[in-house]
């Protein structure tokens, strides 16, 4: 059965008020919860979005992360559930406004948010991103209209998971690309691959808007808007406002990078930038939000209301956001365009091929870790074999040769980082552990020892078999893990040869 309207039916053990508002991949609603006395917010995604055969599974999943999700800055999903192939999910409502109807605010009134204002919300959003990156969701559409300026004076973000849940690991149904294309990561656009650093570069457009009151890149087509952020160099906020202090500048120039390994690489590295540019700018940074400027003109009459949220949204029913709309953009239709593009404007050809160069760079990338690595180790020996005198360096070859093989899991350390693969952690951590192990027979010469230390060899192979394997199961596999876990492992490494090192030289 298909329900035309839901205001006044029941969902589930939820009754359905009315609407909140709509956008590109649901509609909301307010709702009550009349067993816990709760009112709530209901979100119902569109009937046209979830017609693929696997997006039950992936509903549940999705939405199970998202529910999972505890912290003071992301708005918390209570329930999931669907009914009569209804798709809903159920979340905490709150009163205040967007950060899109503040800015509007702004704009009307033709004034400027303050610095520390601007520094205040994106604290509190990079606090929820952090932690969601952490748990291993990236939000993928963060704009304006998703960023929630409580009461209560925080920062909120809303619909997280919500383009995964409609999507899918890169397109929705009947190739649909999920986003908002004004602040879209340009390989998010181009090739529907998101990670952290996506969801850093989104929260660099909004950073942009907030100090110059208009986002970088605006076009008459979603196609040219994609293209301006692939292509075009960036306009400097400064030149749009003067006033905009250098430090806060350089933070956006950072996150709007074109290459993601040019940005902010997690939430935690651009939050301590913005705390070294309010220390530098002495910015007074306030403890909380400050209430809704609650004003409207002719020109904006519906602008000082919440979108999800707020007393004031009831009178809103029939309100429009096509502005600030996920993006439902048909990806053939886009291709097609880019063809036609490609073919009129050669310059333009490299586009469509991107991830191509992008995989060329890693491979690059790969040879030269490997050269590298392979070159350090030859240096070490040539300066063993120098250190050790005339007579050779017979004592380091004969007993300090496991070292050797501590030295090769650097190597794949360092591959597994310039990569991002999460599966050369297992060769990288059966060398460096067999190394350990050789290292202290060998220097020892305590090799009788093995009797008893070999449960050693299958715990360490356990380990390095169980660590990527439960990260990918989980579904918890970033760039950022990748770089955490090959940096520790290196520094284990690194102090191992230190310590072995040491004990040759006390020893011999």
């Amino acid at each position: 059965m298909t329900r035309t309207s839901l205001s006044g039916q029941n969902l589930g053990k939820y009754r359905v008020l009315e609407p909140l508002g709509s956008g590109g991949m649901a509609r909301v609603y307010r709702g009550y919860h009349p067993q816990l006395d709760r009112f709530v917010a209901i979100k119902v995604l569109r009937s046209d979005l979830v017609e693929d055969e696997t997006f039950l599974a992936r509903f549940r999943h999705e939405a199970q992360a998202v529910a999972a999700l505890r912290h003071p800055n992301i708005i918390q999903v209570y329930d999931f559930d669907v009914e009569d192939g209804i798709y809903f999910m159920v979340m905490e409502l709150l009163d205040g406004d967007t950060l899109h109807t503040r800015l509007n605010d702004y704009r009307v009134r033709n004034e400027q948010m303050s610095w520390g204002e601007m520094v205040r919300i994106l604290l509190d959003v990079l606090d929820g991103l952090t932690y969601a990156h952490q748990e291993g969701m990236i939000h993928r559409d963060i704009k304006p209209a998703n960023i929630l300026l409580t009461q209560r004076g925080q920062a909120v973000l809303a619909d997280f998971g919500i383009a995964q849940i409609v999507g899918g690991t890169r397109h929705t149904v009947s190739g649909a690309l999920l986003g908002t294309l004004n602040y879209m990561a340009p390989e998010q656009g181009l090739e529907g691959m998101s990670d952290a650093r996506s969801d850093l570069y989104s929260l660099g457009v909004v950073f942009y808007e907030m100090l110059t009151r208009q986002p970088p890149f605006n076009a008459d087509t979603p196609l040219a808007i994609l293209l301006k952020h692939v292509n075009d160099p960036l306009p400097l906020p400064s030149e749009l406002n003067p006033d905009i202090p250098p430090a806060l500048e350089r933070i956006v120039l950072k996150a709007l990078a074109k290459e993601p390994d040019g940005r902010f690489q997690s939430g935690t590295e651009m939050i301590q930038a913005l705390k070294t540019a309010v220390a530098e700018t002495n910015i007074d940074v306030p403890d909380f939000i400050s209430a809704p400027l609650s004003f409207s003109t002719a020109d904006a009459p519906a602008d000082s209301v919440a979108v999800y949220s707020g007393e004031a949204r009831e009178k809103l029913v029939d309100a429009q956001f096509a502005a600030q709309d996920t993006a439902v953009t048909n990806v053939d239709a886009i291709s097609e365009e880019l063809a036609a593009l490609k073919a009129e404007e050669p310059p333009v050809s490299p586009l469509v091929d991107r991830s191509a160069a992008l995989t060329t760079s890693r491979q690059n990338a790969a040879w030269k870790t490997i050269i590298n690595g392979l070159i350090l180790i030859a240096l070490f020996n040539l300066i063993i074999i120098v250190g050790s005198g005339r007579g050779g360096a017979g004592w380091f070859f004969s007993r300090g040769w496991p070292i050797e093989l501590i030295f090769l899991g650097l190597i794949f350390c360092q591959l597994m980082i310039a990569q991002r693969n999460i599966w050369l952690f297992i060769p990288a951590g059966l060398i460096i552990g067999q190394g350990i192990l050789l290292s202290y027979f060998s220097i020892s010469t305590a090799w009788q020892d093995w009797s008893f230390l070999w449960p050693l060899q299958v715990f360490m192979v356990m380990v390095v078999l169980w660590y990527p394997i439960s990260r990918t199961i989980a579904a918890k596999v970033t760039p950022e893990l990748v770089v955490f876990a090959g940096k520790r492992l290196r520094l284990f490494a690194m102090g191992t040869i230190i310590l072995l090192l040491f004990f040759m030289l006390i020893t011999g």
